[in-house]
């Protein structure tokens, strides 16, 4: 059951940053992703980046990184953060043929640039 309380302007504002954040992205235009840290599965490799535009049928990623292996899978989309045996490989600007792409998780965690 959902409730809804509402509040002025003055009473948001005082207490925006402790509430929980609330994101939806329109998945019928894929520009929304433009600006978002994601996690994608392919057909054949998972990687994690930050989507910086869209080129033809390619999303361009920043500070994007191959993943090997991302550890127990639950809690690596769960807790957002790489554990102590993901295998992974910074790879810096990467493309990613959307129609390869079986699925996409939002990313809040950093972005690494280690290798692991």
């Amino acid at each position: 059951m959902s409730k809804t309380i509402e509040v002025s302007n003055a009473t948001y504002e005082l207490i925006k940053d402790q509430l929980p954040e609330q994101e939806s992205t329109d998945v019928s235009n894929l520009e929304d992703f433009i600006g978002k840290k994601v996690f994608i599965r392919t057909v054949t490799y998972h990687c994690l980046g930050e989507v910086t535009k869209k080129v033809g049928g390619l999303f361009e990623l920043k500070n994007a990184s191959w993943i090997a292996d991302t550890g127990r899978f639950m809690q690596f989309i769960k807790n957002n953060e790489l554990s102590a045996t993901a295998e992974v490989e910074p790879v810096g600007k990467m493309w990613v043929n959307i129609s390869a792409i079986v699925d996409m998780f939002p990313w809040k965690g950093a972005l690494t640039k280690d290798q692991k």
